[in-house]
């Protein structure tokens, strides 16, 4: 069974449904048995049902129907979005299924916190308006935080994927800050929200959330959030010591790289767990000011990983999925730097 594909286009499929209409008209055995497998009438209608079952929907009208919902959802369509929901209050809240890009199904308002990434191209965008999207959802009976089987929370997808906004909404409705995801989810297995858009590097989602309330469990995530000082007295480990710089690079908390490099933590430590280095971390995420904080530390431009890559290597492999000024900045910083020590 073939899956629709991530951007969706209904005059496209009218005239597959056609094309299959004419080539079983025409004696193509197979065709021919693709409609007769739904009806024996050879019609444009058996046609659109036989590709609508191929799909995996019961009718053409309900692959319409989801085809519309996506497109209502990817463009961020407020009066699209209720017109749909008050004819069909349920598609609030079912699973999306049968998209090549979502292939085990996604709640419409998880969907709406993935939106940032485009699966398509595998790279980021900007999409303003997602949290009155969200909204939408959560008035019209999308729950908040989730059904209970679900691999993780809207607000851990929403940190995870880096969408404020989305955030906000749920925290607004009641959303659950300290939920953890399963055991076996695909992002930070049993991790809070917070957790999670610490280790994605998503800074604008850890500030929304620790303005919330989120706890701060632990060194590494302090990092994150920027203020390491409740922790540097504590007996969290050297390793963890280490992720805490990496993590505070990642997010440009520019306070918390001072003050753990100044309470001993090496400007160059490498993670001996995950094999996170702060500067490469800066350049890999193209975080112009702590590369910049880091350097006038001491850290060594040159140092590469264990495949050779310094941190110029990396921001320069980086920057044409990602692109944007902040990674040119950080090459235009660390390519002078970069060999000129013998």
């Amino acid at each position: 069974m073939p899956d629709l594909p991530a951007r969706p286009d209904l005059a496209q499929l009218r005239h597959q449904a056609k094309d299959l209409l004419r080539d079983a008209r025409s004696g193509d055995p197979s065709a021919a048995a693709r409609i007769r497998a739904v009806s024996e009438a050879v019609t444009l209608a058996s046609a659109q049902l036989a590709l609508a079952r191929e799909y995996g929907f019961a009718s053409w009208p309900r692959l319409k129907v989801e085809v519309e919902r996506r497109r209502i959802l990817d463009d961020r369509d407020l009066e699209r979005l209720a017109e749909l929901l008050a004819d069909e209050p349920g598609l609030a809240t079912a699973s999306m299924e049968h998209w090549c890009d979502h292939p085990q199904g996604a709640a419409p308002l998880s969907y709406v916190a993935m939106l940032r990434y485009d699966t398509s191209r595998d790279a980021w965008r900007d999409v303003p308006g997602t949290g009155d999207v969200a909204r939408a959802l959560l008035a019209a009976g999308a729950p908040v935080d989730g059904e209970p089987d679900d691999g993780e929370t809207p607000l851990i997808t929403a940190a995870s994927y880096g969408d404020a906004e989305v955030a906000r909404a749920l925290i607004e409705a009641g959303a659950d800050v300290d939920a953890v995801s399963s055991p076996d989810s695909g992002g930070v297995p049993g991790g809070t929200a917070l957790l999670h858009a610490a280790v994605f590097g998503m800074a604008d989602v850890v500030d929304v959330l620790v303005e919330a309330g989120a706890r701060v469990e632990s060194i590494e995530v302090a990092g994150a959030a920027g203020d390491v000082s409740d922790w540097l007295e504590t007996d969290a480990p050297a390793d963890a010591r280490i992720r805490a710089l990496v993590m505070a690079s990642d997010h440009q908390r520019l306070v918390a790289i001072d003050d753990l490099v100044a309470s001993g933590v090496p400007v160059d430590g490498v993670d001996p767990v995950w094999g996170g280095h702060p500067l490469r971390a800066a350049a890999w995420n193209g975080r112009p000011d702590s590369a910049r904080r880091l350097l006038a530390l001491g850290a060594d431009p040159d140092l590469a990983d264990d495949e050779g890559r310094t941190p110029l290597d990396l921001c320069r492999s980086r920057r044409p999925a990602v692109g944007g000024e902040a990674y040119a900045e950080v090459e235009a910083i660390l390519a002078p730097l970069t060999g000129a020590t013998p």
